[in-house]
């Protein structure tokens, strides 16, 4: 393990035992069979731009976003079997959208795009989402966040989530302009959350609560964990709604790696507090801290948000 000296501007206040309030969720990598295919699809599906790319040995990385905003990278990943839905690893990745026209403006590519398959949308209390599936089996969330204020909990403090049915034809029609549709990767977007398959709650529960520091914010759902840092619905989720008794992941295609920007050094020092407490395996080179949970998902913890450059090499 290498330590090397970090300039960037740390947090004001570091809890021990919880992730702060300013973490957020960073560009996922997912490892691809078909790279332009792929490439292609969320440049025009998802309204992204390539933005810089890297060989490595028989392997390309390519980042796509946003602006100067990374989303996803996509690794070519030569030989390696597809995704199989009912192992560890991805169910979708959620891009959350700064207002309704961005998000009606995005669903409108993808749902015209011919290798989407749409998948759903629902009203879920604190957001509005629409859901699609890339043409390699990885999900997507194309979502926009309600007011925190319009937020409501129960009275054991768990926020109120459903899905209830929400008319996409109606949602496009109240809320898709030609102006944002023309322009639609000029609309900021980020990666609002990332929902994972996982072998058994509980045990993801000790992995992303007790060791990494989220906070559960939904736990009485069946078959799923919701959690996250300083009051959000949530940065991740795990279920086992098709995974349920899943081992360690085979070496397919589908999700790569799992990124987590936290804001200073000082929180990564309190994460590997709790991750030599638990002996558990990781890596630190003074920018960034990665593991792996029980079920072979790498997971990336850095301070900042990632450049395009920092997305390349994680």
């Amino acid at each position: 393990m290498t330590v090397t000296e970090n300039t960037t501007p740390s947090s004001p206040v570091v809890n021990d035992t919880t992730l702060s309030a300013d973490t957020g969720m960073d560009a996922v990598t997912l490892r691809v069979g078909d790279l332009e295919k792929m490439s292609t699809y969320y440049s025009n599906a998802l309204a992204m731009e390539p933005l810089e790319e890297v060989s490595r040995g028989a392997e390309t990385h390519r980042v796509l976003g946003r602006g100067t905003t990374p989303l996803v990278k996509l690794v070519a990943t030569p030989g390696l079997p597809g995704v199989d839905p009912r192992q560890a690893g991805l169910f979708h990745t959620a891009f959350l959208f700064e207002n309704k026209a961005a998000l009606a403006a995005t669903v409108a590519h993808a749902a015209q795009n011919t290798n989407s398959r749409f998948v759903g949308s629902s009203d879920h209390l604190v957001s509005q989402a629409f859901y699609f599936t890339d043409p390699e089996g990885n999900g997507i969330e194309l979502y926009v966040d309600r007011d925190r204020s319009e937020w409501t909990h129960s009275v054991d403090g768990e926020v109120q989530m459903d899905s209830l049915y929400l008319d996409p034809n109606r949602f496009l029609e109240r809320h898709l302009t030609n102006e944002v549709l023309a322009a639609t990767s000029a609309e900021p977007g980020i990666v609002g959350h990332v929902h994972l398959q996982v072998g058994n709650v509980p045990q993801a529960r000790e992995f992303y609560v007790d060791a990494l520091g989220f906070e559960p914010t939904l736990a009485s759902m069946p078959g799923v964990l919701f959690a996250s840092a300083g009051g959000y619905h949530h940065h991740v989720a795990m279920n086992t709604w098709n995974s349920r008794g899943a081992g360690p992941r085979a070496a397919s295609l589908g999700l790569g790696d799992v990124a987590i920007s936290v804001p200073g050094r000082e929180d990564l020092d309190a994460l590997v507090a709790r991750l030599r407490a638990r002996k558990m395996d990781f890596a630190d080179d003074g920018r960034q801290v990665r593991l792996s949970d029980p079920w072979g998902t790498q997971v990336t913890l850095s301070i900042g948000t990632s450049s395009i450059d920092e997305a390349l090499t994680r």
